[in-house]
């Protein structure tokens, strides 16, 4: 798909999707539940989502989508299949959530894997899962399988690694009959997506006891609460505030949980330290923009902010300056390049470092055509971008966004902006 959007500000109200973060923790714990449950939600076709109730489903698991949300009737234990296919798609949380489930359930799996997920790591985990009883291969560069059971003990992970590790195990761990540890090295990235895991676990009477960075975990039930609802999606919501803080901006998003345990609702923080002008009204959140100016931030434990964050730096006063972002070089594209190449084609002054970026503003951008890198945040950052472009932009490869958010360009659109969709 190619869209073309017209330059200039963007002025509306939106409302939040549902959290994709939040959801496939939730499905996960549903479906490893003893009875029913309702998740509420405004429903969601992203692709990631729909990974994770594929692979569920290949389980056993039967998730129907309600007008409301999803309907969930979990696994039976006592009636696993022996083996199973479980199309991750592109979707790096699902495969390094479901693996180490697959494995404590002892089922034989064979995971599809599209895209660049294949090139991403899932070492150390599936060393640890190795060394408690998982034999781990490839049939083809596209497809991991697994065999055998994981069995109880002592399991170690460092910190600075990606939290979906710690989340995999995490869920998988309590499956086990007997006692088992987690340990994870400080220092710890991405503290609150490991957070929000334990809340989501704990709303599924699922807890674990913590001695400083030791999870110590005892085989267990996940119990039901019959219905959960799942927060907004503060990641995605970033991109409409990020466009509410441009130039011409004024943006009114509802549907967000001010006490969320997502981390990337700290980009209120961060485009207020930039000058944007952001307020509550009741559960409605308000940004327009002020006048922007360069910031300096430590995007260790917000890597998904980045490149929208980017797009705002381009055209706020001063040098702007992202640190500690080398694992964005691992996501659905090489973020860091992607990023750079992307905002300079439309007329942007950004410099690639090895873990980060630097971004010097310039008064408006200029526009022009660019690719979409097959990455959902980086062809919606084009998107934002173009509310700071003199010209139209037009964005290849735009069904990037289907991963996480498939109606944005109808929302940009109804937010006053003319987008020509050409499939």
């Amino acid at each position: 798909m190619t869209v073309t959007i017209s330059p200039g500000g963007v002025k509306g109200e939106v409302s939040a999707i549902a959290s994709k973060s939040h959801l496939h923790r939730l499905l996960i714990c549903a479906a490893l539940s003893d009875s029913p449950t309702l998740l509420r939600c405004e429903q969601t076709q992203a692709e990631d989502i729909t990974a994770t109730i594929n692979c569920l489903s290949a389980l056993g698991a039967r998730i129907e989508r309600k007008h409301d949300g999803f309907e969930i009737t979990p696994v039976d234990r006592g009636r696993l299949p022996d083996q199973c296919v479980l199309p991750c798609m592109e979707s790096g949380s699902t495969l390094r959530f479901m693996l180490p489930i697959v494995c404590a359930l002892g089922v034989s799996g064979q995971f599809q894997m599209y895209g660049r997920l294949p090139q991403r790591p899932l070492a150390p985990m599936d060393e640890e899962l190795t060394r408690h009883g998982i034999r781990l291969w490839r049939t083809d560069p596209e497809t991991l399988c697994c065999n055998g059971k994981l069995t109880p003990g002592d399991y170690f992970l460092p910190g600075n690694i990606s939290s979906q590790y710690i989340t995999g195990l995490l869920l998988a761990l309590p499956l086990l009959e007997g006692e088992s540890s987690l340990s994870v090295a400080e220092p710890i990235e991405s503290e609150d997506y490991i957070a929000m895991t334990l809340q989501a676990m704990e709303v599924f009477g699922v807890r674990h006891p913590v001695n400083s960075s030791r999870y110590d975990i005892r085989g267990r039930n996940f119990s039901s609460p019959g219905a959960v609802d799942v927060d907004g999606d503060w990641s995605n919501a970033a991109f409409w505030l990020c466009a509410g803080a441009m130039p011409g901006g004024n943006i009114r998003l509802r549907g967000l949980n001010r006490a969320s345990g997502q981390g990337d609702r700290e980009i209120c923080d961060i485009l207020t330290q930039i000058g944007a002008h952001i307020s509550w009204e009741g559960d409605i959140l308000n940004v327009c923009e002020g006048e922007r100016r360069a910031v300096e931030i430590d995007a260790g434990a917000i890597p998904d902010l980045v490149p929208v964050i980017c797009a705002v730096a381009a055209v706020s006063k001063g040098t702007t300056v992202i640190k500690n972002a080398a694992r964005l070089r691992l996501k659905e594209s090489d973020r860091i390049t992607a990023t750079a190449q992307t905002l300079n084609a439309l007329g942007a002054k950004v410099i690639e470092q090895e873990d980060g970026l630097i971004v010097q503003g310039v008064e408006r951008l200029s526009g022009g055509v660019v690719d979409g890198w097959g990455d959902h945040r980086i062809a919606m950052m084009a998107g934002v971008a173009s509310a700071a472009c003199r010209n139209p932009v037009t964005i290849t490869g735009a069904q990037a966004v289907k991963k996480s958010y498939p109606k944005f360009w109808e929302k940009l659109s109804a937010l006053g902006k003319e987008v020509i969709m050409d499939e």
